[in-house]
């Protein structure tokens, strides 16, 4: 008999290249492993869905082979967005607490994140996450838990996720119509973050980067808050497309080449090392340079970290990585992008594999399945903190009823 699905977490990434399904168990408190789905992604164009109806069949054929697996139904899930209509925003908001100085409470706190969200957005635009980058008390700033202190003026620095509402609904419907409910929605970098990132790494200042097939999200912390987020319209298939214009072959192939002899720095390859490519549907097989290969996957990996650079700097967080780069998706498995990310951003770099899952198998320790981890870990701790708010609130209450008595 399948398992109800009371204790069961599902999450859900819709990926230009791969959707993927991951069921997990609260066990004593802590996330072991079920089961997981992964089929190739459909209806998908650019990091954005193009036709529900494939899209849709995709989400369902993972969510059954992760049950399968799990031997156990799921009903709801967790959703890792990303794509180009990513936007983030940092903002500023405070209440004033009274003439008298007073103890903040968590709705004190709730009520200045709301005044600092009221910001003007474009009607099509949806909230995904307000992220409190560090609270300011009577003109005392870095202040991260302000619960409980003393004050008069409670202000807030905020950074703001938002994403397209009509993109972010195009997923709702097709996990409705694979019969999942949508629960909530994680920016794919805050996700891979949860399962890459240390807090040693945040406190310093590090750059994530997701390398995705269509799209690479990114996200900046600084002493141990997000100070930056923001999307690069490069991916993964972008090299492979390079590579299939210049060497006149399939992308499919392009993709097997890029994946087995490609590397980021044309230096780093031998000059004498060839390859044997099938080509196009009619042509000859032939040989060609392994060289020549690089030499079209290094502009581009190139530009990726220009692109990078820029965005960081235009976000103001350039000079804020001490603890430097972490690289992560399936885009980072590409040899050679570490040297290029210390070399246009002057910071050591990393390749970031997700943190392990109690029983997960090792296929899943994968950079490409960072996100879809983060997600499930993201879901798990804020739903602790949430759980711990509404218990100290439901104490609260009880006490103002007991002294109403």
């Amino acid at each position: 008999m399948s398992q109800k699905s009371d204790n069961l977490i599902a999450v859900l990434d819709m990926g230009s290249a791969k959707t993927r399904v991951l069921i997990a168990e609260l066990h004593d408190g802590a996330l072991r492993y079920r089961g997981h789905g992964i089929v190739d992604a459909a209806g998908m164009r650019k990091g954005v869905i193009a036709e529900l109806k494939p899209a849709a069949e995709a989400v369902n054929k993972a969510a059954t082979l992760a049950e399968k697996r799990a031997d156990g139904t799921i009903e709801k899930c967790v959703i890792a967005v990303g794509g180009p209509h990513i936007r983030g925003v940092n903002s500023r908001g405070g209440i004033s607490l009274g003439n008298r100085l007073r103890e903040i409470s968590r709705e004190d706190v709730r009520a200045a994140v709301d005044r600092a969200r009221s910001v003007s957005l474009p009607q099509d635009r949806e909230v995904i996450h307000l992220l409190p980058q560090q609270f300011i008390l009577d003109d005392q700033p870095n202040i991260h838990d302000p619960v409980g202190m003393v004050g008069g003026q409670l202000e807030v620095n905020l950074h703001i996720v938002t994403c397209s509402a009509g993109a972010q609904q195009s997923v709702v419907t097709c996990s409705n119509r694979a019969g999942l409910e949508v629960t909530e929605s994680v920016f794919e970098a805050v996700a891979a973050a949860e399962a890459t990132i240390s807090a040693d790494e945040r406190e310093l200042g590090v750059c994530l980067l997701d390398i995705g097939a269509a799209t690479s999200e990114l996200i900046v912390f600084f002493e141990g808050s997000v100070a930056h987020t923001s999307v690069i319209p490069i991916g993964g298939d972008h090299f492979t497309n390079d590579l299939a214009a210049g060497l006149h072959v399939t992308p499919p192939e392009a993709e097997w080449i890029k994946c087995n002899y490609g590397h980021a720095v044309v230096t780093a390859v031998s000059t004498s090392a060839e390859i044997e490519v099938t080509g196009l549907p009619g042509h000859e097989p032939r040989t060609v340079r392994q060289r020549m290969v690089c030499e079209i996957l290094e502009p581009r990996a190139r530009e990726l970290f220009h692109m990078l650079r820029d965005n960081l700097r235009q976000g103001g967080v350039l000079e804020a990585l001490g603890a430097g780069c972490v690289l992560t998706g399936g885009g980072a498995r590409l040899p050679g992008l570490l040297d290029t990310a210390e070399s246009l951003l002057r910071v050591p770099a990393r390749i970031g594999s997700p943190v392990p899952l109690s029983k997960m198998p090792d296929e899943l320790a994968q950079p490409e399945c960072s996100a879809l981890i983060g997600a499930l870990l993201y879901t798990h701790r804020t739903s602790i903190i949430r759980a711990a708010e509404d218990s100290s609130l439901r104490a609260k209450l009880r006490a103002i009823f007991a002294g109403s008595l």
